[in-house]
């Protein structure tokens, strides 16, 4: 039997036009884990320091929002500029004025994990993937909002 021999040509260099992809979707820095899992299987999700990529023809560009170590304030008029829904973890979001008036003042769209389901990687999936058709529903939803959101239930807190 003879070697099959396989050339392996950078996406940069094909001729095939790729087509920008629809973010809709920003994974704050505090769940980085979750945000490379979803970013390596969907082209409409980001996060901080995301290079992007090129999945099924489409090329997610990178993510505006260089350092994960910006600041809520920073990052949050970012994301509402770029009309993406925002996915954090954060029990004491309505405790946090300072996010809550970023949120307000630039129209913002932010969704917190704020249970014990939002402390680990697996956990935080699993109530992403229980709620993905209600987080879909988001993107069509004019800011700002915040939402609180566990495995079996959302609640509107702005």
């Amino acid at each position: 039997m003879g070697a099959v021999l396989r050339m392996v040509v950078p996406v940069s260099h094909c001729s095939v036009t790729t087509r920008q992809a629809l973010v809709r979707f920003y994974i704050d820095a505090d769940m980085l884990g979750l945000a490379k899992v979803l970013a390596a299987i969907r082209l409409d999700v980001t996060f901080p320091g995301d290079p992007g990529t090129v999945i099924k023809g489409r090329r997610r560009a990178a993510c505006a929002i260089a350092a994960p170590a910006t600041k809520d304030v920073g990052w949050i008029p970012i994301a509402a500029t770029h009309e993406w829904v925002v996915i954090a973890r954060d029990a004491a979001i309505a405790r946090r004025p300072a996010k809550t008036e970023a949120v307000r003042t630039s129209g913002a769209r932010l969704v917190a994990l704020s249970s014990h389901e939002a402390r680990e990687t697996f956990t935080q999936l699993e109530v992403v993937m229980s709620q993905s058709r209600w987080l879909g529903q988001r993107y069509d939803e004019p800011g700002p909002y915040v939402y609180s959101l566990a495995r079996t239930s959302s609640r509107r807190l702005i």
